[in-house]
Order: C-alpha cells, then sequence, then structure tokens
C-alpha cells in the first residue's frame, strides 16, 4: 500500500492524541496513582496525615476515625484478606465509598476525600450502595419485618 501525505498527517495526529491521553509508548499512565501502600493503621495513618482515633483494636480487624485536610474518614486493616473481603461486601450495602488496599481500607462519605486519599494511599475506589436513589413505586408499601 502506497503511503500518501494525507495518511501520514492523519497517523502524526492519532500519535499526537494518544501521547496527549497517556497512551502509546509507554507513557506515565499510571503516575497520578502511587503504588498501594502498606503496614500498619498507624503507619497509614501517618502517610496520609492524621492522628488516629482508635475505636476497635482486635486481632482481625484495627478500626480509627481520621481526618486531614481532606476531610474525615474510617481507616480500617485487617488480618487476613478474606476479612477484608467480607467486610467491604457488608459495609456496601450502607453507601459510602471505599479506598481499598491489601489488608486496609479506607471509608469516607465524599468521593473527594477517597480520591484524595489515593493521590498518597493507592489502592482501588469502590462504590457503596446509594440507597438514597431508590423510591418506592406508586402504592408500595413497606412490611414493617
Amino acid at each position: 500500500m502506497k503511503v500518501t501525505r494525507p495518511m501520514l498527517a492523519v497517523k502524526a495526529v492519532a500519535a499526537a492524541v494518544l501521547v496527549l491521553t497517556g497512551c502509546g509508548s509507554g507513557a506515565d499512565t499510571e503516575k497520578s496513582v502511587p503504588a498501594t501502600a502498606t503496614g500498619s493503621l498507624e503507619h497509614l495513618a501517618a502517610e496520609v496525615k492524621c492522628t488516629p482515633d482508635m475505636q476497635t483494636d482486635a486481632d482481625e480487624l484495627r478500626q480509627a476515625l481520621c481526618k486531614n485536610a481532606d476531610g474525615k474518614f474510617i481507616l480500617l486493616t485487617f488480618a487476613t484478606d478474606r476479612g477484608q473481603r467480607e467486610w467491604i461486601n457488608g459495609a456496601k450495602d450502607y453507601g459510602g465509598h471505599y479506598l481499598v488496599g491489601r489488608k486496609w481500607v479506607a471509608v469516607g462519605e465524599e468521593t473527594s476525600t477517597v480520591t484524595a486519599l489515593r493521590d498518597t494511599l493507592g489502592g482501588d475506589i469502590e462504590e457503596g450502595t446509594d440507597h438514597s436513589v431508590h423510591e418506592p413505586s406508586e402504592g408500595a408499601t413497606h412490611s414493617g419485618h
């Protein structure tokens, strides 16, 4: 196939778009999200510049309230990956925004809080169920369990 000038121009524009959007030849696609942090609850709290107010200090779960410039959040660490996943699966029914790392979770009421924490701690953001968008259909009643 013969390459024409218009084809070269299209290829050049496509390459420029890939570079500008962070795609292509090894551009810093994950530069804004650091490697996921690890460590104790106190270590993670220090990373995000908060003094943890311990609420639960058990073998399988440690939980503290935290507040920093990004907002208020709950920081939890877990003894096992399975315990962490079970906790997250149950907690998501109550809404909220979850920043999830290996054996730790940060929970915030605001998306902006966990997004800001992610800039320091890395991890993945998971969303809880938002029950406020569910409106009962016309004529529906609550059974009162």
